[in-house]
């Protein structure tokens, strides 16, 4: 029996996957290692990868697509109403398989390491000045408590 669409609930070092056939029905389920798992990748012949897009998505997404997978990467609020029973990683990989099917729902591009190191120098960024606004606020604050308060403004 081939199989057509794998459902995957990513974790750091324990993967949940649930296996479909060609009308969408599960035949399979397997809890695997993060070794286990990426022989997975490389061994399975093409199939329709399913994941949530999370933080390693994108390095799995980029491994599954060079070893000729069809990759579709789902927001995990939009997997949520798939997931029949308690949140489970099991119940979880079922849903990505149930959601995969619908044709409402648009994949995530699997971004290049390029776009993923561009992404991430603008969320550290993004920190930074949060962080720096919340520095200036607690010292504000605390010059207040002494009675010294200081123009508005980041100076």
């Amino acid at each position: 029996m081939k199989s057509t669409t794998i459902g995957i609930d990513l974790a750091k070092s324990v993967f949940q996957v649930s296996t479909a056939d060609a009308s969408q029905r599960i035949v399979k389920r397997q809890r695997l290692t993060r070794s286990q798992f990426e022989r997975l990748i490389t061994t399975t012949p093409a199939a329709r990868l399913v994941m949530e897009s999370c933080s390693s998505a994108h390095h799995w997404g980029r491994m599954a697509l060079r070893h000729g997978h069809q990759v579709s990467l789902l927001h995990p609020l939009y997997v949520r109403p798939y997931v029949r029973r308690n949140k489970t990683d099991a119940a979880d990989a079922d849903a990505l398989v149930r959601a995969s099917a619908d044709p409402e729902l648009k994949p995530i591009a699997v971004k290049s390491v390029h776009q993923q190191a561009l992404q991430s120098l603008h969320r550290i960024r993004a920190q930074w000045q949060r962080s720096r606004v919340s520095r200036i606020n607690e010292a504000r604050a605390l010059l207040a408590e002494f009675g010294v308060v200081l123009p508005r403004g980041k100076s």
